[in-house]
């Protein structure tokens, strides 16, 4: 009857063998599991959806006027001041809002089922077609059902040299807050990697009526 040759080591060939094919599989592992974490992990370039784009500050609306639409990015730049009479049927003052002032990059998805919505000149109120969510310039919940307001990207403001002047900051509600832009900012960088939640807010009890 044949015997496995023992090696000097005291392993069989068979063993060996053995040993080689779980380091072989132990190694093809560890490779395939590199690859798929890399392919999974995000890559974003500036420019496109999930990155940074960087644009003229000129590109943001006069304040209070209607909302400037950047599709690839999947925003709206707004420029709100709820302090002044100036178009104040799109930004009026509401009950429990404290002053508003500054630009803001908002999110292009209904925050109810992730709709699409569209900015209505004929309501001067963003709505949505699918289940009819209504929001204000600067994203607060006018109707239901949408559970929040909407959301917002990080907002940059840049000066000519591309250098950081202000950012937008987080509130005490978890979301950004507005940007007021300083002396000598050039470009706006809007930061879509970067979002946070709109605050669950009540719904605007208050109306257009209530301009300062």
């Amino acid at each position: 009857m044949a015997q496995a040759t023992v090696s000097a080591d005291g392993l069989t060939r068979r063993e060996f063998l053995y040993y080689i094919w779980g380091a072989s599989i132990a190694l093809f592992a560890v490779q395939f599991t590199g690859l798929l974490i890399w392919f999974m992990l995000p890559r974003f370039r500036e420019g496109e959806f999930g990155g940074k784009f960087t644009l003229p500050v000129d590109t943001l609306p006069d304040v209070n006027e209607p909302p400037f639409d950047f599709p690839d990015g999947r925003f709206w730049l707004v420029n709100v001041n709820n302090m002044v009479a100036i178009g104040c049927e799109r930004m009026w003052a509401a009950s429990g809002d404290g002053d508003i002032e500054g630009a803001v990059a908002i999110y292009k998805v209904c925050t109810h089922l992730g709709c699409i919505y569209a900015w209505v000149n004929a309501n001067d109120r963003f709505e949505c077609p699918c289940h009819g969510s209504k929001y204000r310039l600067d994203g607060r919940r006018i109707e239901a059902p949408a559970p929040r307001n909407l959301d917002r990207f990080k907002l940059l403001a840049l000066d000519e040299n591309d250098s950081v002047l202000a950012e937008s900051t987080v509130d005490d509600k978890g979301s950004y807050s507005t940007l007021q832009l300083p002396a000598g900012t050039a470009f706006l960088q809007i930061d879509t990697g970067d979002k946070k939640s709109g605050d669950s807010q009540v719904l605007l009890s208050d109306f257009p009526k209530n301009c300062p």
